[in-house]
């Protein structure tokens, strides 16, 4: 029988990215449950609306009566759920949110899928996370692993960790089959223009100063969207349940360094007649930013048999150009909800701190 796997959050960068991947993959049915807030759209899953073996479905992942329908109608074997808030800067100004989708949504979801798979074993939740739950590593401290503890700074890393924790609760306490994945930064088409990558792109296409926070010098490692949704695949037919895989790229860079070689690309790319770098403007820096992010995917290449493939600066260029080139995608899912405009200020104006 085909096997129906339900994707929570289908309509966001990884979402979308991963029904692409599950229909290439096989034969398996794919619906996506999407809400289709500010972060999530149709346009970003152009291809699959199309596919005769994807479903789409509006939805809230925080609203049990609409959780509970898409069970009982579709009847999923598997659960790959990504639906969350998932900027920092967002959960700053307003981290309510953050607690109804990432906390309260994955609950809906495990109880759902704790009811309709009852005594049943072949079927998998996948619950998917971020390496931000882990907190902020030293310059030289040892990458993040299945034993690093639990440090969240932000309202949005501490919903994560929050919604980590009731995963793992429910393995544990019900048997229900979930494995936990954790991934650093991700970075390719279709992000949506708030985050670093494509605020940057975007900004200098329109001649706009192009703002790094601080120094520079916080440390992210960097993982191309497709060997995440790669990595997730494997998670769900090889991952065993009850056990945490982590994915990185291992790539590290400093916001500074990315943006100045983002700066290079575009003076290739896009040329202006002077150097992008020069409109690089050093801002307040947001509110108990992490110094550092760093992933060990040792775990998850031995027991899954994944790796990421895309080498950074050829990832890069291609995400780069995809931005330049997809103006119609750009305009569609910025339209007047956003201006590319800083977030995460009232933390700073509460503290009386300049921003």
């Amino acid at each position: 029988m085909t096997r129906t796997i339900l994707v929570t959050g289908g309509a966001g960068f990884i979402g979308s990215t991963l029904v692409r991947e599950l229909l290439e993959a096989g034969d398996q049915r794919v619906v996506t449950l999407d809400a289709l807030s500010y972060a999530g759209h149709r346009a970003s899953l152009e291809e699959p609306l199309s596919h005769p073996r994807h479903l789409f479905v509006e939805g809230d992942v925080a609203d049990a009566e609409t959780v509970e329908a898409v069970f009982d109608h579709y009847l999923p074997d598997a659960v790959l759920h990504l639906a969350a808030e998932s900027h920092v800067d967002r959960s700053i100004d307003g981290p309510a949110a953050f607690l109804r989708t990432n906390v309260q949504g994955t609950f809906e979801l495990l109880e759902a899928a704790r009811r309709h798979w009852a005594g049943r074993e072949e079927v998998r939740f996948v619950h998917v996370s971020t390496d931000e739950v882990f907190g902020s590593l030293a310059p030289d401290g040892a990458p993040f692993g299945r034993a690093t503890p639990y440090d969240p700074r932000s309202p949005y890393s501490a919903s994560k960790a929050a919604s980590d924790h009731l995963a793992r609760a429910w393995f544990h306490t019900y048997g229900l089959p979930v494995v936990v994945t954790n991934c650093s930064n991700n970075y390719g088409p279709r992000q949506y223009p708030e985050k670093l990558i494509p605020t940057i792109v975007l900004r200098a296409a329109r001649g706009e100063s192009l703002p790094v926070y601080g120094a520079g010098d916080q440390v992210r490692d960097w993982l191309h969207v497709r060997d995440h949704a790669r990595g997730l695949i494997a998670a769900l037919n090889r991952g065993e349940p009850g056990r945490s895989y982590l994915f990185g790229g291992r790539n590290e860079r400093t916001n500074l360094q990315l943006v100045t070689r983002i700066c290079d690309l575009l003076d290739e790319l896009r040329p202006d007649g002077a150097s992008h770098a020069q409109r690089i403007e050093h801002v307040t820096d947001r509110p108990g930013h992490d110094l550092r992010y760093a992933v060990d995917p040792s775990a998850a290449e031995q027991e899954l048999a994944w790796r990421a493939e895309t080498a950074f600066e050829d990832g890069l260029r291609e995400t780069v150009r995809w931005y330049l080139d997809n103006a119609e995608w750009v305009a569609t899912v910025l339209a007047d909800r956003y201006d590319l405009g800083r977030q995460g200020l009232s933390a700073a104006a509460a503290r009386g701190e300049r921003a």
